[in-house]
């Protein structure tokens, strides 16, 4: 009875095995397709930042900056401000914000005067709404242990990152102080330069960040608008289910989810977006507001107005026109969801904070 359970639970992880590296293959496979934003025919250039709206600035800088080692590049004020006003679609806006530079984006957290009263809440990995990014790392320089520094909550069991099928990559789930979800990965030297990770640049950084990460009710939707605002097919579908080291990332029993994802610029860098089917993503509510707690995201453009046009004419709803606004001409949406996301164009090419002078 006990070498039949053993013979069971070992076929079982040689399943979940030939899952992903069926999974990591077909990823392989596909690149040399039309399937990633270089042979977008819009002028994206790539996401710019990861946007965290957040209550408490001081603590969470402190935070990310102990777990990250992202340089501050600007902290600043904005308030009685006329083409913030605009931008935001509403009187008055008032915040302070810090501006992290990560090795391929930028991470900006904000401090929105009107959420001075909000009570955080920790995120559930089925969402709804932009649940995560990813932090990437080298195994040898674990980011995992850096967050684990950080004091990070843990949402992953056990007290190692997981290795979901000896392939070269270990994955954990956590919550920063404001109960953001974070996804933190680790990457043997193998792996990266299967996947084409210019082991050059790999040696001169120790983190970057990667996915922008959406769980919808409806994953087909999503998936249609996102190619229409990105204009390139996704990289790959998959669904995902029966595999108990999943399980222990996400921290729920029998997972049963199907992902798509679309490759965007530079390392790692996806829209990542999943419907769980167990636990079920629940329907979102309604719009968020720029200004509410949790993420946003910004998708960079050579020509703000083109695109502009060009996503209204897809159905794409604006909260107004392209307001200039220190370094970047910038214009706020909402998904098919109600999830923001942000257009925004350099003011100079020669910006630091545009992803055209990012060296990756």
């Amino acid at each position: 009875m006990e070498n039949a359970i053993k013979k069971q639970q070992y076929f079982k992880w040689i399943y979940t095995l030939f899952i992903f590296v069926f999974i990591v293959n077909s990823t392989l496979a596909q690149t040399d397709l039309k399937a990633n934003l270089k042979d977008s025919p819009t002028t994206i250039i790539g996401f710019n930042h990861i946007g965290i709206s957040v209550n408490d600035l001081d603590t969470m800088v402190a935070f990310y900056q102990k777990a990250t080692d992202f340089e501050m590049v600007k902290r600043e004020k904005v308030s009685a401000h006329e083409a913030a006003d605009r931008l935001y679609a509403s009187e008055g806006v008032a915040y302070e914000r810090v501006t992290f530079k990560a090795p391929n984006m930028l991470l900006e957290l904000t401090e929105y005067a009107n959420q001075e009263n909000t009570v955080p809440q920790k995120m559930l990995p089925q969402g709804p709404g932009m649940t995560h990014t990813c932090y990437q790392s080298p195994s040898w320089k674990s980011g995992y242990d850096k967050f684990k520094n950080a004091e990070i909550d843990m949402l992953s069991r056990g007290e190692e990152a997981v290795d979901l099928g000896g392939y070269g990559v270990t994955y954990a789930y956590g919550y920063d102080p404001e109960g953001n979800m974070i996804e933190m990965e680790q990457m043997e030297q193998h792996f990266m330069t299967r996947t084409g990770l210019d082991s050059l640049w790999v040696q001169k950084h120790d983190m970057w960040m990667t996915q922008v990460a959406i769980m919808s009710p409806d994953l087909k939707k999503i998936s249609d608008f996102y190619q229409g605002v990105l204009g390139f097919l996704p990289n790959r579908i998959a669904k995902l289910e029966n595999m108990d080291r999943l399980d222990d990332i996400v921290n729920q029993d029998k997972v049963v989810l199907h992902a798509t994802w679309f490759k965007m610029d530079g390392p790692g860098k996806m829209v990542e977006l999943m419907q769980y089917d167990h636990p079920k993503t629940p329907a979102k509510l309604h719009k968020k507001d720029p200004t509410d707690l949790g993420y946003t995201f910004s998708l960079e453009v050579k020509d703000i107005q083109q695109e502009y046009d060009r996503m209204k004419k897809l159905g794409v709803v604006f909260m107004s026109e392209p307001q200039l606004l220190g370094e970047f001409y910038t214009v706020f949406a909402h998904d098919i969801d109600g999830n923001v996301f942000s257009l925004r164009q350099a003011v100079s090419k020669d910006s630091g904070y545009s992803m055209q002078n990012f060296n990756y």
